[in-house]
């Protein structure tokens, strides 16, 4: 059954704390989205990402967003207790943008993510050769 629109509001409210962390090169507001066992899946510059959302956290604490970061919430389903959510990231670390889709599970009331999946759009892929 679909979700009444404040709860795709509160969904949304939830996943700026991703972006806010992003933006800020601050993993704290994060920290409070993601589920202590939340994990992470993707591909940074050919390299296979995986385990733990720890690792998100050490990119946004080391490399920061940079000057010209953007970023989009788009909520894509709200069904009952599991939220789909799209982030679209331009600019982070001042040259990449990635695709990020977010999945949240309603825990006691509060939406939380429990896993991140990341594309890294392939004209900002670094050249490592």
């Amino acid at each position: 059954m679909r979700n009444e629109i404040k709860e795709y509001d509160a969904v949304a409210k939830a996943a700026e704390k991703f972006v806010k962390s992003v933006a800020e090169g601050n993993s704290e507001h994060a920290r409070t989205l993601f589920t202590d066992d939340a994990v992470l899946f993707g591909i940074l510059n050919g390299t296979v990402e995986r385990g733990s959302i720890a690792q998100f956290y050490r990119n946004v604490d080391t490399v920061g967003a940079g000057a010209d970061f953007k970023a989009r919430i788009d909520v894509l389903a709200v069904e009952e207790t599991v939220a789909v959510v799209r982030v679209l990231e331009e600019g982070w670390g001042g040259s990449i943008n990635f695709t990020d889709f977010l999945l949240m599970l309603k825990l006691d009331g509060e939406w939380k993510c429990v896993a991140k999946a990341y594309n890294q759009n392939s004209d900002t892929i670094a050249d490592l050769s």
